[in-house]
């Protein structure tokens, strides 16, 4: 009897196993990627978009989905005279994420500075930054002061304080875990109840707006595969060690910079953007009335009006 249930234990993850591996294979081919690879490292390869030409324009996406968060904001900017350029983070979407090394928001900025430098970016950017991107942003523009020509952090996580996961996070230790979180990984992710998952996370992460139909799909598609999922659950758990580490070097940051927030944001953030401009004195912070978490899903030209505010600065500045 117990060999019996034993076999069919192994019977029934070896089915899920591959009915999992089929529905990635599947979601790929439904949401191919749509722009280029490049590698960084030699082992790195990174998917981006890219649109336009002028001042280089950099977008970092949060901690959901992928660059198709500012699909319609690069064309956007590059119809107005910028060199738009969106980047899949390490893991995320279509971009690799090094398993050999601890990844965090201070080594995702350098893998993306040397992604800029690999395809001849070489004048100062502008680099937008949402949500979990805020501390990334605030880290390349500590490590790379003299390339950046301002920043814009749309709904940004700077700091442990406040942040939904600061004191860990259950699930992403799972995911996390050797053995079980492979398990989780490779048998789970494409049941109804991740599914259910998938929708809920849209549903709080848009909140108090309206989910676009298309992006709860992709994000169930693309956002839950293995190294998609477990990416997202790594950048949970290093996030709050980071900004207690970072959040100490903020106001030596000089260039022009931007806090725009929701007025309806569920997170928390306007506590946290209210204390980067405490941080960043010179900062301009933009609570913008009746708008969540997702700006650049939902408000593109909100975030191209931030853009060219930092471009009229330095303009000024000049």
């Amino acid at each position: 009897m117990a060999v019996s249930i034993i076999l069919m234990v192994i019977v029934g993850n070896g089915l899920l196993f591959i009915y999992n591996q089929w529905q990635f294979k599947k979601a790929e081919k439904l949401y191919e990627p749509v722009g280029k690879f490049i590698t960084v490292d030699d082992d790195i390869k990174l998917h981006y978009i890219s649109e336009g030409t002028g001042q280089p324009v950099v977008f970092l996406h949060g901690g959901i989905l992928s660059s198709s968060d500012y699909k319609e904001t690069v064309q956007m900017a590059a119809q107005q005279g910028y060199h738009a350029i969106a980047f899949d983070r390490p893991g995320y979407g279509y971009s690799e994420r090094p398993k050999k090394r601890k990844i965090t928001p201070i080594t995702q900025a350098s893998i993306i500075h040397k992604a800029l430098k690999e395809l001849g970016i070489n004048e100062p950017i502008i680099l937008v930054g949402h949500s979990w991107s805020g501390t990334m942003t605030l880290s390349y523009a500590l490590q790379f002061p003299k390339e950046v020509a301002g920043i814009v952090i749309l709904a940004g996580a700077m700091y442990k304080e406040g942040y939904a996961a600061e004191n860990g996070d259950l699930l992403s230790k799972f995911v996390t875990t050797p053995f079980l979180g492979s398990m989780i990984l490779n048998l789970l992710l494409k049941t109804p109840l991740a599914k259910s998952m998938a929708f809920s996370m849209a549903k709080q992460t848009f909140a108090p707006e309206q989910v676009p139909e298309k992006y709860a799909k992709e994000l169930y598609a693309i956002g839950f595969r293995s190294s998609h999922f477990r990416a997202n659950r790594e950048d949970v758990l290093v996030f709050p060690e980071t900004s207690k580490i970072l959040c100490e070097e903020y106001k030596k940051i000089t260039v022009p910079t931007v806090i725009a927030v929701g007025e309806n944001d569920p997170f928390g953030v306007i506590d946290q953007a209210r204390r980067l401009k405490e941080d960043i004195p010179h900062a301009t912070l933009n609570i913008i009335p009746d708008i969540g978490h997702m700006i650049p899903e939902l408000h593109p030209e909100m975030v191209l009006e931030n853009v060219k505010f930092i471009s009229k600065k330095n303009t000024s500045i000049v």
